[in-house]
């Protein structure tokens, strides 16, 4: 399988393919996000996803997968750093405003960022048909927390924080999405980074969490934060493992936007399974996110 992956990089299958994998990491990110919202504080919740994705991993990165070449040890820590901001930011901005306010603004600036990214990185350029798709998706995207924003009820009071924030993790998405499609295109074995990655990306955030846990007055029992934590890792695994595939296979920026479809797909997942009321409005706005999607792809 890795032979006929590195045989179709950059031609008309390997665009299809990698098309098909940022739609898969769509689908899969919102049910990430979703696993992320509610039941549990944010940062016991990744604690116990990346635990369980860092063991996963480990024995396929130490037995299975060719070992790194040296080059790519650097790469790996300038990973480990990225990822590790990232993902405070992300749970520092869960704590600070309402998930559906915060995610949309997230999703929302993250591929406009790494548009630009693989512009610089990676000489991608895009259409104008293509930057009329971008704008569609982001009109689409900020509609929606806009939206939300009007209607929220509870946490006003450090909402200007949590926007913020939530800018500031969105140029992180775009950073790590740009800088880990570099990783693993440095690599002969994708597999190689892929496993790695996982394996190195689940060492930090499970000792805060503990950390975190231990000090809670109410602390959440651990038996259903694991299993969350379980669930979440192969989300994890098959979510972010689909969209750096993407990258390599295709352009960085197409992916980033496509992956962006995950709003839609968090929106529906709100309706059926969280209950959520969704309306005129917000279809409406899921319909402008998907057609700057199409637009995107079909002006490439």
């Amino acid at each position: 399988m890795t032979d006929w992956l590195i045989s179709i990089e950059g031609t008309q299958t390997g665009h299809q393919v990698a098309l098909g994998l940022a739609i898969l990491a769509a689908f899969l990110h919102a049910v990430f996000g979703a696993l992320q919202k509610g039941r549990h504080d944010p940062w016991l919740t990744r604690g116990a996803i990346d635990a369980s994705y860092g063991l996963m991993a480990a024995p396929f990165a130490l037995f299975v997968v060719p070992w790194p070449e040296a080059h790519m040890w650097p790469i790996f820590a300038v990973v480990f750093v990225i990822h590790v901001i990232y993902k405070c930011l992300q749970a520092w901005a869960y704590t600070k405003g309402a998930y559906t306010v915060v995610y949309p603004v997230v999703r929302g600036t993250g591929p406009l960022f790494t548009v630009i990214g693989a512009n610089i990185l990676f000489a991608e350029t895009f259409s104008l048909v293509q930057w009329l798709g971008v704008a569609t998706l982001l009109s689409g995207i900020f509609g929606l927390a806009i939206y939300n924003l009007r209607y929220l009820e509870t946490e006003r009071d450090t909402l200007p924080l949590a926007l913020g924030l939530a800018v500031i993790t969105g140029l992180f998405v775009a950073l790590y999405t740009t800088y880990d499609a570099y990783g693993i295109r440095a690599t002969a074995n994708p597999f190689t980074f892929l496993a790695w990655f996982f394996m190195i990306d689940g060492i930090f955030m499970p000792p805060v969490a503990l950390a975190r846990w231990r000090r809670m007055k109410d602390r959440p029992t651990l038996g259903p934060l694991a299993i969350r934590g379980i669930i979440g890792g192969i989300v994890a695994f098959l979510s972010f493992g689909s969209i750096m595939m993407a990258t390599r296979l295709d352009k960085v920026g197409e992916a980033a936007v496509l992956r962006e479809t995950s709003t839609v797909f968090a929106a529906i997942i709100g309706w059926l399974v969280l209950k959520e009321t969704v309306g005129p409005r917000r279809i409406a706005l899921m319909a402008l996110i998907a057609a700057g999607a199409v637009i995107v792809e079909m002006g490439g």
